[in-house]
């Protein structure tokens, strides 16, 4: 896992999502003894046990629209592959405990708090794939690209860098000192992709560099071919890399719809792939050769509100009703019973169960029919016939998803729930590939259900997707929010005590339930189908991969 504290849309979910950690047996299923200080499930493997060499095969939903992870069009597939090939900070263990990563900085450490100022200190022999060396050039091109300043930058998300006043050369070229003109609390999360200044130089190279391909990276593996026709990435060693010799030759992203993942997997045409449902988890379970892996993960699927002006659910009060009228319980128990051994939905926005900071806020959406049916009567939505109707325009809500039998599972279960209050929900499924760019992005939904990945430090997706900029709406896709909860968001991003800052974050949590912008359902329980044979990969859970160390045994 990338240590950033950027949410990223993931267009091909798995039934759920968490910041959990797992000391199941590798073969285990439920979730009864998953802790947040628990061990992950990666097959590990001391590297003399694999054999050099090796093709691993693994899957994404689309190929990427653009290969620069920071901008607006990227998504979960683009940081899938990005993640072998680029620089970054910090790693994570399963615990979730941060550590400098030595293949790229010898530190990083915050070398004064007023004004704040972090010193990067970059590895003498790291340098970008066609030989040029990585220095503080690269982040302070980065810091102002994705500072905000610049509208013409796409960024995803500013994520603290609009509070960086200025980065200047430290000791020598291979030194950062970046200094805040406000408090960052989650600093650790800069830089979480460090890309060269090549790439945000400018405006149009921000947009461009990374569009079609990645002309330059740094990391163990760089991308070799890209066959459009085959929808098929290919990944091989990096000759420049300087850190230890990756066990394995290449690894391979094809798209494939997530109905045929585990007869890939079965059939030998994949080595890994995520699986949800007790129907796929049984499948993996009962095919020789395959293990069930399972750690929870941090993300979580959700019910994202449109509320923009003009539409449907533009107003706050009719969005609370509806979601009242959604059991999420029933839902949590449809998708994952036999997965997890007591599912229960997700009732936080920025922390997930079992991790500190994890509270129930969620009371003022808790499922209750027949309130919803008093409060939808009380703003003038009346029965007429089976759906309610205001000033001529019935109660019709549109729920666009990606194509996948547990959405469309979870869309049946809400679609129920709201029909017995006169709400009707018409259920859209869509393709990966434009999902976001064709219709959740341009606002062509009323509610749309998808995937947020997070990272060991949350609160970073506070003002990327809860503040609301109408100038600038980052990942705001249903354009709710208020002056007050943008306000309390830069109270919490600005608070450098850990326990403070988790006081702020639950208080911002529950303005984000008041204001129903988004309804969380379940975090992941971070299933997956594994070949045996594979090591040191799998259910990761809160840590990094070390892509170094990944390979096939001998």
């Amino acid at each position: 896992m990338r240590i950033r504290s950027v949410g990223i849309r993931l267009a091909v979910p798995i039934t759920a999502i968490g910041l959990l950690l797992s000391g199941c047996s590798a073969n285990s299923t439920e979730a009864g003894d998953v802790t947040i200080t628990g061990t992950n499930q990666i097959n590990p493997h001391d590297p003399s046990e694999l054999r050099d060499g090796g093709n691993l095969r693994l899957t994404i939903s689309a190929l990427p629209q653009t290969f620069n992870p920071l901008h607006v069009d990227s998504d979960a597939d683009a940081s899938e592959v990005v993640s072998w090939t680029m620089p970054s900070p910090f790693t994570s263990n399963a615990r979730g405990e941060l550590s400098v990563d030595t293949n790229f900085f010898t530190s990083v450490e915050m070398t004064n708090t007023n004004p704040q100022v972090i010193t990067y200190t970059i590895n003498p022999e790291a340098v970008w794939s066609d030989g040029t060396p990585i220095t503080w050039e690269d982040l302070a091109s980065q810091a102002h690209a994705q500072s905000g300043k610049d509208p013409e930058y796409l960024v995803a998300a500013t994520s603290g860098f609009d509070r960086v006043e200025k980065v200047e050369r430290g000791a020598d070229d291979r030194q950062a000192v970046v200094t805040f003109n406000k408090h960052y609390a989650e600093w650790q999360g800069l830089f979480g992709y460090l890309l060269p200044k090549a790439a945000t130089a400018s405006p149009q190279a921000f947009n461009d560099f990374y569009r079609n391909g990645m002309p330059l990276s740094a990391g163990p593996f760089t991308v070799t071919n890209i066959d459009r026709a085959q929808n098929r990435i290919t990944l091989g060693r990096n000759p420049k890399w300087w850190g230890d010799t990756p066990k394995l030759d290449t690894v391979t992203y094809s798209v494939l719809d997530i109905p045929a993942r585990i007869a890939a997997v079965q059939n030998n045409e994949l080595d890994s792939t995520d699986i949800s449902g007790i129907a796929e988890v049984t499948t993996a379970r009962n095919t020789p050769g395959i293990q069930v892996l399972r750690t929870p993960l941090p993300r979580f699927s959700h019910f994202t509100f449109n509320g923009a002006p003009g539409s449907i659910l533009e107003d706050p009060a009719l969005r609370r009703a509806i979601a009242k009228g959604i059991d999420r319980q029933a839902i949590a128990s449809a998708t994952q019973l036999g997965v997890v051994s007591d599912p229960k939905p997700l009732n936080n926005h920025i922390y997930m169960q079992g991790q500190e900071g994890y509270q129930d806020n969620a009371g003022v959406v808790a499922y209750n029919p027949e309130q919803a049916a008093k409060e939808l009567d009380d703003l003038g939505w009346k029965l007429n016939g089976t759906v309610r109707e205001k000033d001529g325009r019935k109660l019709v809500i549109r729920d666009v998803m990606y194509q996948q039998d547990l959405w469309v599972q979870t869309a049946k279960i809400a679609q129920q729930n709201l029909a017995a209050i006169g709400v009707e929900l018409k259920i859209e499924t869509y393709p990966g590939q434009g999902l976001f760019t064709d219709i959740i992005d341009p606002g062509n939904f009323d509610i749309a259900q998808f995937t947020w990945i997070g990272s060991v430090l949350p609160l970073g997706a506070l003002p990327q997707i809860y503040a609301y900029n109408p100038e600038v709406p980052l990942s705001n896709k249903g354009k709710i929010g208020s002056p007050e909860l943008n306000a309390l968001i830069e109270d919490t991003i600005s608070e450098l005590d850990p326990k403070k800052a988790i006081e702020l974050a639950n208080q911002a949590d529950r303005m984000i339930f008041e204001e129903m912008h988004s309804l969380p359902i379940t975090q992941s329980p971070g299933t997956v189908a594994q070949r045996n044979e594979v090591a040191n990969w799998g259910a990761f859970g809160l840590a990094s991969p070390d892509y170094t160390k990944v390979g096939f045994l001998k």
